[in-house]
């Protein structure tokens, strides 16, 4: 699919479809079995032009197992939920059991995972924090085998069981997909941004968004770890927005008339 509302924001970047399926792109990317990677490498390989696909042993690591639909994967990081909820918060340093671990990662030469392992994130305040956000997220396990993320481009809407598309945006270009957003209908919150993982935001996240009443757009890559990823790839003032197929239909329908005719949007593009 051609998208005019990409041509319209003068987008560097390709928009990426989410799709579901049971079958693998034989020359997609794909991380090592069983091996650590961010999906957001995958975000931006596809944003870039390429296919990438992540399978239930191919994830990268347990939050994007947890944000692509492969259930709670938490249960498998290092140390089990509990020692995921001190990572994300104040840290494993003071617990003899994960300690132990932190300190194997640390002689295994992982030393940068060590660190957050045994020190924390501290990206909330304390592991009931962490636990009471893993509660609320909306994990599910997904009816398919794989989610592949590619070029909007060279994906069929009408055919494919596409669950999200992804634009990479700059502020100027985000501004104007809210605004876009709430085009047609002020009356309603068309647009969120939660907490969670960048790849969350463009999975279960959105995932919960199709199955709303009023699904809205969701403002992403407010993640420091998946900016920090991706950062030398895309620099740093990159934001993520993600929509569903039919929040994009009307976004497409609704670009010729609108602001992106006239001279406000022509100053900043």
């Amino acid at each position: 699919m051609e998208s005019k509302l990409a041509e319209a924001l003068h987008l560097k970047h390709h928009p990426v479809a989410l799709v579901w399926t049971d079958k693998r792109p034989v020359t997609a990317l794909e991380f090592a079995r069983d091996k650590w990677g961010c999906i957001m490498y995958h975000l931006v390989a596809a944003a870039k032009g390429r296919t990438a696909v992540i399978g239930r042993d191919t994830y990268g690591c347990p939050g994007g197992g947890v944000g692509m639909g492969f259930g709670n994967c938490y249960r498998d990081f290092p140390g089990g939920c509990e020692a995921f909820y001190r990572f994300l918060s104040d840290g494993n340093a003071s617990h003899e059991e994960a300690k132990a671990i932190g300190e194997g990662m640390a002689a295994s030469g992982n030393t940068e995972m060590a660190n957050d392992f045994l020190h924390g994130e501290c990206y909330l305040k304390n592991p009931e924090a962490a636990k009471c956000f893993v509660d609320n997220m909306p994990i599910q396990d997904i009816p398919a085998d794989y989610v592949v993320l590619k070029p909007l481009a060279e994906t069929d809407l009408e055919s494919e069981n596409v669950r999200s598309i992804t634009m990479l945006v700059d502020p100027d270009q985000l501004s104007a997909l809210v605004v876009l957003a709430n085009h047609e209908h002020p009356e309603r919150e068309n647009v969120a941004m939660p907490f969670g993982a960048g790849c969350q935001l463009i999975g279960v996240f959105m995932y919960r968004e199709l199955d709303s009443d009023v699904p809205r757009g969701l403002v992403g890559l407010t993640d420091l770890s998946a900016r920090k990823n991706v950062r030398r790839v895309l620099g740093k003032d990159v934001m993520s927005f993600s929509m569903t197929p039919a929040m994009l239909r009307e976004m497409e329908a609704n670009v010729e008339g609108s602001f992106f005719e006239r001279d406000t949007w022509k100053a900043l593009a």
